[in-house]
């Protein structure tokens, strides 16, 4: 079975703008084009999408977004396989107020040493041509659903 993810896409309605992160850690140090993401994480089978959805926001970002209207995405299969279901919802965030949970790995490889990442290490208010660019691909198609939904 694949893995699930689920997050939430940001949006300011003019401009419009989305909010979207770069993943922390030293394999993507280096990487932009391709490489950000809307703020998600993965969730067992039988959770609640929704809920997983803003859990990860938050522990994402440091922000809670309960108690809002989420608008449905749908859902994308990325290339590794990864199912990410996805919300948006209207909002602001300071991008300087980032705060992400961290994860803990062996670094360098095979040092026998433990270091700490944030799963997260920027954010980036960015117009939606800006979002197509440095997305995982597959998630450009969130964007493009929520432009769909704003023109209605």
């Amino acid at each position: 079975m694949s893995k699930r993810s689920a997050g939430i896409l940001l949006y300011r309605a003019e401009g419009p703008r989305v909010l979207i992160v770069h993943p922390g850690g030293p394999f993507f140090t280096n990487k932009d084009a391709g490489a950000w993401s809307l703020p998600k994480g993965e969730h067992d089978p039988d959770e609640d999408p929704r809920a997983a959805a803003l859990r990860e926001f938050a522990e994402e970002t440091g922000t809670s977004l309960d108690g809002r209207d989420l608008l449905p995405l749908g859902e994308v299969r990325q290339r590794n396989g990864k199912v990410v279901t996805a919300w948006a919802v209207e909002g602001d965030f300071d991008v300087d107020s980032l705060h992400s949970n961290t994860f803990e790995i062996e670094w360098p490889p095979r040092s026998g040493r433990r270091t700490s990442f944030p799963e997260v290490d920027r954010a980036l208010w960015c117009d939606p041509d800006t979002a197509r660019e440095k997305l995982n691909p597959a998630q450009v198609a969130f964007v493009d659903r929520l432009l769909e939904q704003l023109k209605r």
